[in-house]
């Protein structure tokens, strides 16, 4: 190679160095090795990536792009993606309206599940062949392969369906976390939520199903809304209602029949979130774990003071972050999800599968009200 020349890949090179270790979700630092041997083969391959450089709206800045895969370290694992969910989260990160944003440029995409081709030399928990899901937000779902860390994903079972896989790391997981944290419950209790028809509802429902605990699903009205109260009765719904009923005196009738609920999960806010509080239990618990409707919650004194309820906020990424020095409490979550998948405790969700080409399709359908979830397949 000609002095100018290799001088000029060098530069190249260290100026790669720089990148943090979320950005294309890969760790360059610690697989180039900048000396003139090893320039030729620093990077193995490449792969194709939904790759965004500057925030704003998913048609502006989000470009399918050829990002190259750095060779594979002692501690890393190269993986096949197989599919990657586009979640409404997703697009908040593209547009710079999410509470952890990672360093641009970056690849989209923070669900998804993988298959393992290689491992490094120190690996030794995950080999070829397995699925694996990613730990932390941020990491990059939507492309063809990857090369990451060992820290940065768990295994999951390969006798789960794709989807299942694919969508288990995020919204199970949080119904599962807020079920199991913030109130002991037992059969005969009751939880009241609303967005019940969400991923995480629907999530919801088939975890409290299977612990004989009753949900109150509230959904909004809709012209098919007979069909989806039908769906979610389907999953183990106890009762489904639409918001104008939380309202209405007939729910004094049911909580006749059925105990007070002793906690209510809140993913919209706003006079929805005004309305479950009416209807806790003294001495229970509120969780927020999302804002839909873009409004404040009211939070009325006399149900702060009088009957001691308790407002809690809860992010899933979060919680994973503080765990990440110990994943045991992660990986038993995935592992009990996964034998109620098995058992058909928790289904898939209906989703639409798109081809990875073809992701302006499920990135439009994410941004359209009451649209299916839709989910990248690579393979």
């Amino acid at each position: 190679m000609p002095h100018m020349e290799q001088a000029s890949v060098l530069r190249l090179l260290r100026g790669l160095l720089v990148l943090k270790p979320t950005q294309y979700g890969i760790y360059l630092k610690d697989h180039l090795n900048c000396n003139k041997r090893s320039i030729r083969r620093s990077y193995q391959t490449s792969c194709e990536s939904l790759v965004y450089r500057r925030h704003g709206p998913w048609k502006e800045v989000l470009k399918l792009e050829n990002v190259p895969l750095p060779h594979v370290g002692e501690q890393d694992i190269h993986l096949r993606m197989l599919a990657a969910p586009v979640n409404p989260a997703d697009i908040n990160m593209l547009q710079g309206n999410y509470g952890i944003l990672p360093h641009l440029p970056a690849i989209g995409g923070n669900e998804g599940v993988g298959e393992v081709i290689k491992v490094g030399c120190q690996v030794h928990r995950i080999k070829p062949g397995d699925w694996i899901i990613p730990i932390d937000c941020g990491f990059g779902t939507w492309r063809t392969e990857a090369v990451c860390k060992l820290n940065q994903v768990i295994p999951v079972s390969k006798d789960i369906s794709l989807l299942s896989a694919a969508t288990l790391g995020v919204n199970p997981c949080t119904a599962y976390r807020m079920l199991k944290d913030f109130e002991t419950l037992t059969a005969g209790e009751t939880v009241i939520q609303n967005g019940a028809n969400s991923a995480v509802g629907q999530a919801v429902i088939q975890i409290c199903a299977s612990m004989g605990v009753n949900t109150i699903n509230v959904i909004r009205d809709r012209p098919n809304v007979a069909e989806l109260k039908g769906k979610l009765l389907s999953l183990g719904a106890s009762y489904v209602i639409t918001e104008d009923m939380l309202q209405k005196p007939e729910m004094a009738n049911l909580f006749k029949v059925l105990d007070r609920p002793k906690l209510a999960l809140n993913c919209v806010g706003g006079n929805s979130a005004g309305n479950l509080l009416c209807h806790l239990k003294d001495g229970s618990t509120m969780v927020t774990y999302g804002g839909m409707s873009r409004k404040p919650t009211p939070l009325p004194a006399k149900a702060l003071i009088f009957r001691n309820i308790k407002i809690c906020g809860f992010w899933m990424t979060q919680w994973k972050r503080n765990h990440m020095h110990d994943l045991t409490k992660l990986t038993v979550m995935v592992s009990e999800l996964s034998e109620m998948v098995r058992r058909g405790q928790l289904v898939e969700p209906i989703c639409t599968e798109v081809q990875f080409e073809e992701y302006k399709k499920a990135l439009q359908a994410c941004m359209e009200p009451y649209s299916l979830k839709h989910v990248l397949i690579m393979k």
